[in-house]
C-alpha cells in the first residue's frame, strides 16, 4: 500500500513536515557554534541572500492565505503560475533548500551536508505528495508540470 495513496496522503504529509522541521533544526544545531562566533563565510551569506530573495519573491506572487506547510492544496486556493512559479513548481521548497545549504555551509561538516541531502529527499517526497493533490484539485496542473521543473529552473 502506497504512502501516497489518497487515504494516506494526509498522515504522510504530516510526517514529512515533521521530518522537514526536524532536519532544519538539526542543521541549525550543527551551525550554531560557528554562528555564535560570527564565523560565516561569504558563500554562506550568498546562499542565505538567494534564499531570502526567492522567498520574498514567492510571497509576492502566492499570498499567505493561499498555501500551507502541509503538502495539500487549500480549499478555495488558486493555482499560481506567475513570478517564480513560472520557472519552478515549488519555489518555497527551493527557498528552504537554499537556507539549509547556508546552514550546512556554515557548519562545513560532512554530517551537515548529509542532513541537507536527507532534507532534499524529504522535500522531494513532499513535493510528490503535494503534486498528486494538485493534479486532482486543478485540471490544468498536469500541463503546468510538463512546462515547469520542480526545484531548479530548466534542470530539476
Amino acid at each position: 500500500m502506497s504512502l501516497f495513496a489518497p487515504h494516506r496522503r494526509s498522515r504522510t504529509g504530516y510526517g514529512l513536515v515533521l521530518l522537514q522541521f526536524g532536519l532544519l533544526a538539526g542543521l541549525g544545531f550543527l551551525a550554531l557554534p560557528l554562528l555564535r562566533l560570527g564565523q560565516v563565510g561569504l558563500t554562506c551569506w550568498l546562499l542565505l541572500g538567494l534564499s531570502g530573495g526567492l522567498g520574498g519573491w514567492t510571497l509576492l506572487h502566492n499570498r499567505l492565505g493561499n498555501f500551507n506547510v502541509h503538502p495539500q492544496p487549500k480549499a478555495g486556493g488558486v493555482l499560481v503560475t506567475s513570478g517564480p512559479y513560472r520557472w519552478v513548481r515549488h519555489p518555497m521548497y527551493s527557498t528552504v533548500l537554499l537556507a539549509a545549504a547556508a546552514l550546512a555551509c556554515v557548519s562545513a561538516q560532512g554530517l551537515a551536508w548529509g542532513v541537507w541531502l536527507a532534507l532534499f529527499g524529504v522535500l522531494l517526497a513532499k513535493a510528490m505528495v503535494e503534486e498528486q493533490g494538485l493534479r486532482e484539485h486543478y485540471p490544468q496542473y498536469a500541463a503546468y508540470c510538463r512546462q515547469c521543473k520542480r526545484f531548479v529552473p530548466g534542470v530539476f
